[in-house]
């Protein structure tokens, strides 16, 4: 029965929409490539629903004119829908307020299927003395995120590994291969939690709260996947429509069905 009503609710919603956020570089379109099993790139919709060729995109984006209606789309997975909005390291303030304004209308739309159903904040991890920047500040400070759920997601978390190793390399001498890696694994807790990022994303002044958030890693090689981020991403849905029309996409995930099941 679950089967037929996620059937149901994929043809009523149409299409399950992320909005995937953060800087360049910070590996947004490797993560919406494990989402949808492919290492193809997406084709791209402009919002009449017109095909826009990915050369004179990626122009665009050069030039600094990224439009964050786009849609960006897959053929291993099309129930996705995804936007990019490009970091604002540059300190455009024209497109922080285009953001803050397709967000406000995304999600408050009165439609389901034009609503964006969550977003994803992409932190790269690659430089611990500055993972948090004014412009995630700024994001998180000032955007109506309305019901949408927010997940931030630590990229790159492999590159806090070297700098752990370099503060304790002394201790590590003579020490076994398993302690070497538990006290690695150890201080590289205490590095994301001396950088105070989670900290200052629940900041209780900020309007945009992140439901949860996901660490991920050596997402360039070919055995790693976002199982993660989109179980975070099911169990921080409130709409059971939304939920169930998610775990739908995702059947070989037993784990996930099986955890949704029983919330």
């Amino acid at each position: 029965m679950a089967t037929i009503n996620a059937q149901d609710l994929k043809q009523r919603i149409g299409h399950f929409r992320v909005l995937i956020m953060g800087r360049a570089n910070a590996g947004k379109t490797t993560i919406l490539q494990k989402v949808c099993n492919t290492t193809d790139q997406p084709e791209i919709y402009d919002t009449k629903g017109n095909k826009i060729d990915a050369d004179i995109v990626e122009s665009s984006i050069k030039r600094g004119n990224h439009n964050i209606t786009n849609e960006m789309i897959f053929k291993s997975n099309p129930v996705f829908i995804f936007h990019n909005s490009c970091g604002f390291e540059a300190g455009s303030e024209d497109k922080f307020e285009d953001m803050k304004k397709f967000i406000s209308e995304h999600a408050h739309a009165t439609k389901l299927e034009e609503r964006i159903h969550a977003i994803w904040y992409c932190i790269p991890m690659d430089d611990p003395c500055r993972t948090f920047q004014r412009s995630e500040e700024k994001f998180f400070l000032e955007c109506d995120t309305g019901r949408v759920p927010v997940v931030a997601i630590f990229t790159k978390f492999e590159a806090l590994n070297p700098f752990a190793y370099g503060e304790i390399k002394k201790e590590l001498k003579g020490v076994s291969g398993e302690e070497r890696s538990r006290r690695i694994a150890q201080r590289v807790e205490g590095l994301f939690t001396k950088t105070g990022v989670w900290d200052r994303l629940c900041n209780h002044e900020n309007r945009a709260h992140p439901k949860s958030y996901v660490r991920l890693q050596n997402m360039n090689k070919q055995n790693t996947n976002c199982d993660a981020l989109l179980e975070s991403t099911t169990l921080a849905l409130d709409d059971e429509e939304l939920r169930l029309c998610l775990v739908s996409t995702q059947q070989s995930n037993m784990e996930l069905c099986i955890k949704c099941a029983i919330t």
